[in-house]
């Protein structure tokens, strides 16, 4: 059996992680994804934990993330709390998809992986970046987005220049699709 290699997939929002997530998808490598983990989560596992806490976000037996995200952004400390509640779920559901992965390269798309001090356990940490301009047009472009939740967002992610210096390989977004897809590929290239 080959050895696994991991790759610790990170960036702010709006930088581009999606569409190098879904580039490393179509090269056939499994993606794990913290968010849609935690999407998943919130419609099942995470509601009696989540709604315990914060009843106020139930709706219709799943977590509301509209009305949790109003509550965050109405009250700081919930996050802190609620981040304590997810991560032995967030956990659980990341150890349970290796467990089931056959492949020799996965890769972990984790926003805050920085901020959560996980960068350690990944063999490679690869930064996905762009312009601080075309980070704000990407975002304030998304349905629903505040200035507000776009800051708040911000607040807790580490800045883009720090991410980039702890990063053992960065791709960047700025261009084009084509420019990225040869990025993505030679990072491939690089760990198999």
């Amino acid at each position: 059996m080959s050895k696994l290699t991991t790759i610790g997939l990170t960036g702010s929002i709006g930088m581009g992680k999606s569409t190098v997530t879904k580039m490393f998808r179509e090269l056939g490598v499994p993606v794990w994804d913290a968010d849609a983990a935690v999407h998943e989560l919130y419609t099942g596992d995470a509601v009696p934990t989540v709604g315990g806490e914060f009843p106020m976000v139930i709706t219709e037996g799943i977590v509301d993330r509209m009305k949790l995200r109003e509550a965050i952004i109405a009250d700081n400390a919930m996050l802190k709390r609620l981040s304590k509640l997810m991560a032995p779920l967030i956990e659980k559901h990341r150890k349970d998809w290796v467990a089931r992965q056959t492949a020799d390269i996965l890769v972990f798309d984790i926003p805050l992986l920085f901020e959560v001090n996980m960068a350690e356990q990944f063999d490679f940490v690869v930064v996905v970046s762009a312009p601080a301009e075309e980070q704000r047009r990407r975002v304030m472009a998304r349905p629903g987005m505040t200035k507000e939740a776009f800051d708040m967002i911000l607040a807790k992610q580490m800045p883009d220049a720090d991410k980039r210096a702890k990063a053992d390989i960065i791709i960047d977004t700025s261009t084009s699709f084509d420019d990225t897809r040869e990025q993505v590929l030679k990072v491939y290239q690089r760990v198999s």
